[in-house]
């Protein structure tokens, strides 16, 4: 696997959706709860994407449950709960593990592709960020208490 492009994954309606139909785009992936003290980053997450996703940048939200089962809902209830409490319009996809032996092969490369603190590989807690450009390289991983607003120069600096 060279890039993003190489995997899909299931959205939150089911539906398999193949990530290289966001090729040629600047692609933030983000692994999301909607329990977690930085639940709030879905506001940030939506500004930053209604202002750039003109220029060619995407969101794509990966909702989690191994970090204080702080995922708890079905796909439904995560759809709901992003819609009326952040309208949230970026992409969202099924409820994945992003650590261990079932992680999504998505997070096991972007993990290999850009390492944490340390050079350790796993996720720590939710909202870890992974930026990616217009390639499918993974460029930069930040921490879940790195706010989206701090994010933006890097995103425009790509775009």
């Amino acid at each position: 696997m060279a890039s993003i492009y190489d995997f899909s994954a299931k959205t939150l309606d089911g539906n398999e959706k193949s990530l290289a139909d966001f090729r040629g785009q600047v692609v933030l992936v983000v692994n999301t709860a909607s329990k977690c003290g930085f639940t709030p980053q879905y506001e940030g997450l939506e500004t930053l994407y209604k202002d750039l996703h003109t220029r060619g940048f995407e969101i794509l939200g990966f909702p989690c449950n191994q970090f204080g089962g702080q995922e708890p809902g079905n796909e439904q209830d995560i759809g709901q709960f992003c819609t009326l409490n952040y309208g949230v319009t970026f992409p969202m996809f099924a409820k994945i593990d992003v650590n261990g032996s079932d992680a999504h092969p998505l997070y096991k490369f972007l993990k290999e592709a850009k390492k944490g603190i340390a050079g350790t590989a796993a996720i720590k807690w939710n909202f870890t960020k992974f930026l990616v450009d217009r390639e499918g390289n993974v460029v930069e991983r930040f921490a879940p208490n790195v706010k989206p607003a701090e994010i933006e120069p890097e995103v425009t600096r790509l775009l």
